[in-house]
This record gives C-alpha cells, structure tokens and sequence, in this order.
C-alpha cells in the first residue's frame, strides 16, 4: 500500500500519522511516496490571487486515479470543493482544534499599531480588519517552520496560524494566543484530515476504519456552505460547526476584505442533517449578500 503527501514536514507528519492508525486495523504495510503539488512550487503569491483549483491537491489526485498510489493524506481545508470522478474522501479521521493561533511576541490586544502580520488567506486579512486592528498585513508564504521564524528574527511582528498544525509539530510553545472560533473564524474543514482513494479500491473498506462521524458531519456542513457559495480561498468566509452529542451547532460568518460582516448565521440541527444545515446557512448568506 502506498500513501501519497506532499513534502512538508506538516504533511509527512499527517501521513504517518494514518499509516500508524492504519497499523492498527491492518497488518498491510504502507510507505510514502512524496508528490510536489502546484501550490508547492509558487511560493511568490497570495493564494486568493491563484486561479487554480485545488492547487495543493491535484497532482496527488491524479497519482491516485492511475494508480501510482492507492490513497492521498490531504489536510481537509485544501480540498476543492468537487473531487475528480472517480475519487471520494473515504474518511475523515478524528479532528484536530480548528482554532486559529497567534504567534507574536505580543498578546493579541498589545500588538502595536502599525506593526507588520504575515498572512497569505483573505479570510484572516478580513478578520483582522474586522477587529480594527491597524496594522501593516503582508503576504506570507512558506511551511510553518519558515514563518515562525520570520516572527522570531522580526520581519514580521505576528502570524496567524492554525492550531491543529501547530500542534502535530510539536510547536505549541510558540503560540501566543488561541482565538475563540466566533471570534476569528477558522476555514472550513480546517483541523479535519482527509484521506482520499480511488471509488474502486481495493482497501476502501480498510481506510473506512479511520472516519470518525462526528469529525465526518462538522466537516460536511462546513464544506457544504462553501461549496453552495461557489466559492473557495477567494471568499473572506469562516465557517465553523461542533458537533454535541445528536446535535450539530453550525457558525458561518461572510465578511468584506475590509472586515465589514455581510452576513452571520448561527444554526443548530440533527448532526444527520449536516448538508442541509450547511445549504441553509449558504442561502441565507447569499439572500444577505444581496
């Protein structure tokens, strides 16, 4: 068995990662085999102005599909909306925090005016606006590593970054500050992993052992306002649900790049009905955005 990931230190964590839990079910071993995607080899823009879908995804999809390796371990925020036929996401293992965390040598309410963030993502440009914070926002690009240490050296005053990375690295000590998810809303899927096979393959019913349902539906409702939205990184939108017992709580927020809020849901529901707490939250967006 082979598993497909990309070169980054996060990503071969993430894929060891599942192939230990894969251990677990099955006495099949499984190597890596490292796939450079588009999104790897741009490093000098933003990613809202790459018109490119799944741009850290295609390359492996396609390595799937012809049977070059028999699954993909992708991080669930950067998957297209709509996979290529023939591929499905077979599980969504257990999630990690979907927060977002900030790394700076000061608190999020001490960071002085003017002072220069790092990030590539719309939607974090557009929360910052939104809590009126006056700073100098710069694109960032490169692995977690590399923009941690642009804060260390001082070329950036502060990063925003996910939570769940952070912490498959081992680098919670850097972490400033951890942001309620109302208050800075993560992308949807953000924290999920997705492991992505062929519809026909041969260890479908295997990899199924790893999808946690809880994780599988949050992620669903999540996806399904973005992909009701037709959008992907161009929309300044978080989107963010928890599942509680028999019940899913679902937030999405659409923001200008000025930070203004354009629309705000807030949706509970039976978790067996995450798509359709995911469509309803779209079609009130849209009717806002209107």
């Amino acid at each position: 068995m082979k598993a497909g990931t990309r070169g980054s230190r996060l990503a071969m964590v993430q894929t060891r990662h599942i192939i230990t839990e894969l251990s677990k079910h099955t006495p099949e071993k499984a190597e890596v085999e490292i796939i450079k995607t588009t999104g790897d080899k741009i490093k000098d823009s933003q990613l809202y102005n790459m018109d490119v879908k799944g741009i850290f995804t295609k390359e492996l999809d396609k390595a799937v599909l012809e049977g070059n390796v028999d699954f993909a371990v992708h991080s669930l925020k950067d998957l297209p909306t709509e996979l290529a036929e023939g591929l499905e996401v077979v599980a969504v293992p257990q999630r990690e925090s979907p927060r977002e965390a900030l790394i700076s040598p000061y608190p999020w309410a001490e960071i002085p005016e003017g002072a220069t963030l790092g990030t590539s993502s719309l939607r974090r440009e557009a929360f910052i606006n939104h809590h009126q914070k006056n700073l100098n926002i710069n694109s960032i690009r490169g692995n977690v590593e590399t923009r941690i240490n642009k804060v260390i050296n001082g070329e950036y005053q502060g990063i925003i970054l996910a939570e769940a990375g952070l912490k498959r690295l081992k680098l919670e000590e850097h972490i400033k500050e951890v942001f309620p998810t109302e208050y800075f809303t993560p992308a949807a899927g953000q924290g999920a992993l997705a492991i992505v096979a062929r519809e026909d393959s041969a260890f479908k019913e295997t990899l199924e052992m790893l999808n946690h349902e809880s994780s599988a539906q949050e992620v669903k409702a999540e996806k399904t306002v973005l992909e009701e939205l037709g959008g992907g990184c161009q929309w300044p939108l978080g989107s963010n649900a928890n599942a509680d017992g028999n019940e899913l709580h679902l937030y999405a927020v659409l923001l200008t790049r000025q930070g203004e809020v354009i629309s705000k849901v807030n949706l509970t529901g039976p978790i067996k009905d995450a798509q359709k707490l995911g469509k309803k939250a779209a079609k009130v967006i849209k009717e806002d955005s209107y």
